[in-house]
């Protein structure tokens, strides 16, 4: 990384650092990069509304429309391309295999959500460092360590999921709990 691209770096983590510090939430538990205590009645009991409405469906086209509400998506899941190992994210950050970065055209970047595939009920926890899938139908990419974490292998390459944000960021710089926040693996879309 050279010299201009450790000073963006630094300011981004300054930025970041000033966020969670002036955050209207309480910043009691940091695990995950969540920076409120997730087992507070008043985190749990947003988190169970937002859990009970219907789930948003994947964005189509290449437009991002960030989606702030912290409501589940329902959509497919794919997995990076090995070609992007070492690429650079929206985030500025190289990507990497092994990590738990993943790409969303809705969620804002910062965002940690639960993803749950539903063939197999495992979840996993990512952070969205990334812009995409642009692939009508999908919601979310994966690095190769989350896909093999919830069951998603090379084989199939694509799977229905449920990503339900933890931590949302918001534009005042707050951090807003959604239906993730919840104990449990998300759970499928409601019928309406």
């Amino acid at each position: 990384m050279n010299q201009r691209g450790r000073a963006a770096a630094f300011f981004v983590l300054g930025c970041l650092t000033a966020t969670f510090a002036h955050s209207e939430t309480a910043p009691a538990s940091q695990a995950g990069g969540v920076p409120f205590s997730l087992s507070s009645p008043q985190v749990q009991a947003e988190a169970r509304k937002l859990a009970e409405q219907p789930a948003v469906p994947p964005a189509t086209g290449r437009r991002v429309v960030e989606d702030r509400s912290g409501r589940k998506q329902a959509g497919k899941a794919s997995v990076y391309a090995p070609t992007f190992q070492g690429r650079r994210m929206a985030n500025g950050r190289s990507f990497d295999h092994a990590g738990h970065a993943a790409a969303s055209k809705t969620l804002p970047l910062g965002t940690v959500a639960k993803v749950t595939n539903l063939a197999s009920g495992r979840t996993a926890v990512v952070t969205v460092e990334d812009r995409g899938p642009y692939v009508n139908g999908r919601t979310v990419d994966l690095s190769k360590a989350t896909a093999d974490q919830i069951g998603i292998g090379s084989r199939e390459g694509v799977a229905s999921v449920i990503v339900a944000p933890i931590a949302v960021p918001q534009p005042d710089g707050t951090i807003k709990p959604g239906s993730g926040a919840l104990p449990g693996p998300a759970s499928a879309p409601s019928a309406e």
